[in-house]
């Protein structure tokens, strides 16, 4: 996948939002988030957009809107405030909220007792976070309709199992889990200001093993991220490195180095070069200086060559792998081109940026063209996450794009180039 993705979950402070149970008779009076219907567990189709997890959600009497699911943030987090402009929230009060990113903190308000659903899982009297603008603007970056961001409380509460194969979750009660063998190896975690941090993850300098301790972070879509500026003993930057702007968090903007990790060890399971991004201080690590001692977190596009399961009640992870993944290769953009969705259903995609001297930088793309056609297949067709794929796959191959530009039609040719 695209390695510039979203980094939501790494901070997010603000008023506790206690809320939970069922909107429906008799459970309406019930707090914290619960299985309908009594039932132990529940399954929950999921899409998954640039690594990132997105799932259906219905807030009060809504209609379904998309969140994406973040192991990490502890609230319920409106990004959207326009889902809910014909039928507005009943709002209480003013919070700051702050994150990850290169801005200030961002003003919020709480809307109180609301109901929440997704599949057959069910909060009541349930406190939302709704930022006052769209500064994230999700939405552009994944390529689909993203309302919120919410997650910690789900995981929290029970066993959360993502099989990104079956694109399924399922939520289970804590007291009716059992751990087995077969459904994969097992993994010690610690669960601090609603992160989950994990000793099992090691990375090779040479013959140097350097161990890590690193955030399990599903509202991140890379593969690994390294602060150096929390460490002194984390590995130099690799040689051969690229600029890039890694993603977005609550404050804006990630920038940082990319670079490729000969080898990274999870548990007993070997990935060989691994793309780990690299962030700027004062994007990244200054923003973090009260948070727990960790180098780092791994994302979704690690996580998803796993089938993982998430234990939080009883401290631990399980990671069963996905053998023809686990032999994927990870690889960044190969084009120098960055997009933007646009439109109704974003699913017009506009250059936003374009890396000097990159295949499309050479092929006479700018910033601002509107992809029309990639390989004669109209982008009309096409997911952000599908063209990212034709993208970065098969150095060498020609690629032919279809733009407009100020109202005229131009065809770009490249061939595609590993530039990492």
């Amino acid at each position: 996948m695209k390695t510039l993705v979203i980094i939501i979950g790494l901070l997010c402070t603000c008023a506790s939002a206690r809320g939970d149970g069922h909107r429906q008779s008799p459970d309406k009076d019930r707090y914290g988030f619960f299985i309908a219907d009594n039932r132990t567990w529940t399954r929950i189709p999921f899409q998954l957009h640039s690594n990132l997890i997105v799932v259906p959600v219905r807030i009060n009497d809504s209609d379904t809107l998309r969140f994406i699911l973040d192991t990490g943030v502890s609230n319920t987090i409106i990004t959207d405030p326009g889902a809910f402009r014909k039928k507005p929230l009943t709002l209480s009060r003013k919070v700051k909220i702050s994150g990850a990113g290169e801005g200030g903190s961002l003003t919020a308000s709480i809307a109180i007792n609301n109901t929440l659903s997704m599949g057959g899982l069910r909060a009541s009297h349930h406190n939302l976070v709704i930022l006052d603008e769209d500064i994230l603007k999700l939405s552009e970056y994944v390529g689909t309709p993203v309302h919120g961001i919410f997650g910690y409380e789900i995981f929290a509460n029970f066993v959360v199992n993502i099989d990104f194969q079956r694109r399924e979750i399922m939520i289970m009660r804590p007291d009716k889990y059992t751990y087995k063998k077969r459904k994969g190896d097992r993994y010690p975690i610690t669960i601090q200001d609603t992160k989950a941090y994990t000793d099992a993850l090691s990375v090779f300098d040479g013959d140097k093993n350097l161990p890590l301790r690193v955030v399990l972070d599903t509202g991140a879509g890379h593969a690994l991220l390294l602060d150096r500026s929390r460490s002194t003993a984390l590995m130099p930057m690799p040689v051969k490195s690229i600029r890039a702007q890694l993603g977005r968090g609550l404050n804006g903007v990630i920038n940082g180095c990319m670079g490729r990790i000969q080898k990274v060890m999870f548990g007993r399971y070997e990935l060989d070069n691994i793309l780990a991004s690299f962030p700027d201080s004062m994007s990244f690590g200054m923003k973090l200086v009260d948070m727990p001692e960790r180098q780092g977190n791994v994302g979704c596009e690690l996580l998803r060559r796993f089938n993982v399961t998430f234990n939080y009640p009883d401290r631990y992870i399980v990671m069963k792998p996905v053998k023809r993944l686990m032999k994927e290769s990870f690889e960044h953009d190969m084009s120098g081109m960055e997009l933007r969705a646009k439109g109704e259903r974003f699913r017009n995609y506009f250059v936003d940026k374009i890396v000097d001297n990159s295949p499309a930088y050479l092929a006479g793309l700018k910033e601002g063209d509107e992809v029309l056609f990639v390989n004669s297949r109209s982008t009309s067709d096409l997911t952000v996450s599908d063209i990212y794929k034709m993208l970065q796959k098969g150095e060498g191959k020609e690629v032919s794009l279809l733009v407009r530009r100020n109202g005229q039609i131009i065809i770009a040719s490249f061939a595609l180039k590993r530039l990492i």
